[in-house]
């Protein structure tokens, strides 16, 4: 794919001039990169939740709509979190805390046997609740 060097406004694509054939041909601007890279990742952060979900239920209706409310939701959340976390210093630990909770729990369900839901939105509400305040 032929990208040009510089942003056009808010185009995805432009007709230019290609220097060595002398044709217009269309260009993909960097704008449009930056979309593909941030949907992308909009994917892999969905997906990425997939385990997470089947450790609460097995009901296919509510795995495949909180994985569609992942994807639409993830981009928002990452912009908020990211203009306040510098007030939150501790908020990556329990982000990072909250996934090994999961983790855990996932062994837990499938060792001994389904933890209460009540429990487990507790402990997460607690985890980050203690390191926001």
């Amino acid at each position: 794919m032929r990208v040009t060097d510089e942003l056009h406004g808010q185009k995805f694509f432009v007709h230019q001039m290609d220097p060595a054939t002398g044709k217009k041909l269309a260009f993909a601007t960097p704008l449009f990169l930056a979309l593909v890279l941030i949907n992308i990742a909009d994917l892999i952060f969905a997906v990425d939740s997939v385990p997470a979900i089947f450790a609460i239920t097995t009901d296919n209706f509510i795995i495949y709509t909180a994985n569609i409310m992942a994807i639409l939701g993830l981009r928002a959340l990452y912009f908020t979190l990211a203009a306040i976390v510098h007030r939150f210093h501790y908020l990556k630990y329990a982000l990072a805390l909250v996934l090994v909770f999961i983790g855990g729990k996932i062994f837990w369900n499938q060792m001994v046997g389904k933890l209460d839901s009540a429990i487990s939105l507790g402990v997460t509400a607690a985890i980050i609740a203690g390191r926001i305040f």
